[in-house]
């Protein structure tokens, strides 16, 4: 049997009879970039996450650095995040000026450990170092693999030390905190729409969700060149807008992600009976309170690269998200962290495995995944 890590062919059978009139329409009307596509979909993503406003923008990376830039973020700030992350978090901060630094993440949830934020937040502004620069201005928190980070201790923390709190939801449409979408909790949600996402464009999407007009009305302006007017600048802005048959197609799957979320929850319940039973075998954990979406399906396995190899063998396909943490990697080498900063975030980048995960996933395979796992850990 071969398993594919993800598979879009059989996601766009399901919608192909509204995909493509919807393409023949913006072709025959020359509907490119805006228009009531765009504004469509910002209006029913904005109530999907119970938000007051939606901006759509090119990608998740845009959404982090126009939410940024919207908060005031800029030279002379730290933002604090964590290292196990996909790059893009970062690239985001350094692209408006700002300071990237690190704090280690939960064992059990891969998420931020909010005392370690508290911890890294108090020796930093102790002793009269708060005069010191850069200063920490902002905390983006990664709902890593569709699982919100604990934001009540997050936002608690931040309201005390007077940080904006910009929430990494770009893997986690639809994810629940105690009750609460994931992106409607902080200054702003910051979402990617690339194609593997629970929510993915047919290209490159993104969007910000906010509570705040006058932050929803600065990023609009960001977007377009730092216009509110056609050639009258405000300020200076990026070419960051979502192209309207993005905007189409997403208008389209958002009405089918609800019974997708659902279907990756059964397929990770199936996982779990069958993975937790096998012995060096970690499987996902899921906070109190908390509704992942599996936007990935993240096993910890001893021998992970030998597990890989072996189920690549079988037909199986795998990723790593993420093998090398970001402190270590070469684009933050003069940052002057070192291998053993963040022991957590190490193992676990030494061990994790993502395993086949999306809603079309048969029991079937799930079974043929989980039997394969088993086989190669006996031998061990």
């Amino acid at each position: 049997m071969n398993v594919p890590f993800l598979d879009l062919k059989v996601q766009f059978r399901e919608i192909e009879h509204e995909v493509l009139p919807m393409v023949k329409e913006a072709m025959e009307n020359g509907a490119f970039i805006g228009g009531p596509q765009v504004s469509g979909f910002e209006a029913e993503f904005a109530a999907f996450c119970d938000s007051k406003y939606c901006v759509g923008v090119n990608s998740g990376t845009d959404a982090l650095r126009f939410a940024l830039l919207a908060a005031g973020v800029g030279p002379g700030d730290e933002v604090v995040t964590v290292p196990h992350t996909f790059i893009a978090t970062t690239e985001a901060i350094s692209q408006v000026g700002a300071k990237p630094v690190f704090v280690d993440i939960d064992p059990k949830t891969y998420n931020m450990d909010p005392n370690n934020l508290e911890d890294y937040l108090r020796k930093r502004l102790s002793g009269g170092s708060s005069g010191l620069k850069p200063r920490p201005k902002a905390v983006i928190p990664v709902h890593i693999y569709g699982q919100p980070a604990d934001m009540d201790s997050i936002l608690e923390i931040a309201r005390k030390k007077n940080l904006v709190v910009i929430e990494d939801a770009c893997q986690a449409h639809g994810a629940l905190y105690k009750g609460k979408k994931a992106g409607s909790l902080g200054l702003t949600g910051c979402f990617s729409f690339y194609p593997g996402k629970n929510l993915g464009a047919y290209g490159e999407g993104g969007a910000v969700v906010t509570q705040r007009e006058d932050i929803a009305d600065k990023i609009r302006m960001i977007r377009d060149h730092g216009q509110a007017k056609k050639y009258y600048h405000d300020l200076e802005g990026y070419n960051g807008r979502l192209d309207a048959i993005q905007a189409g197609v997403l208008r389209i799957k958002l009405r089918k992600l609800q019974g997708w979320n659902e279907a990756r929850r059964q397929n990770a319940k199936h996982y779990d009976e069958l993975l937790s039973r096998i012995p060096g075998v970690t499987i996902p954990a899921q906070a109190n309170g908390v509704a992942s979406v599996y936007h990935l399906y993240v096993i910890m396995a001893d021998d992970r690269d030998g597990l890989q190899k072996y189920l690549g063998d079988k037909g199986i396909g795998t990723g790593l998200h993420y093998p090398v943490p970001l402190h270590l990697q070469k684009a933050y080498s003069d940052q002057g962290y070192k291998k053993g900063d963040f022991p957590v975030t190490e193992d676990v980048a030494n061990r994790l495995l993502s395993l086949p995960m999306f809603p079309e996933l048969t029991k079937e395979q799930i079974e043929y995944v989980a039997e394969c796992i088993r086989q190669f850990m006996k031998k061990k």
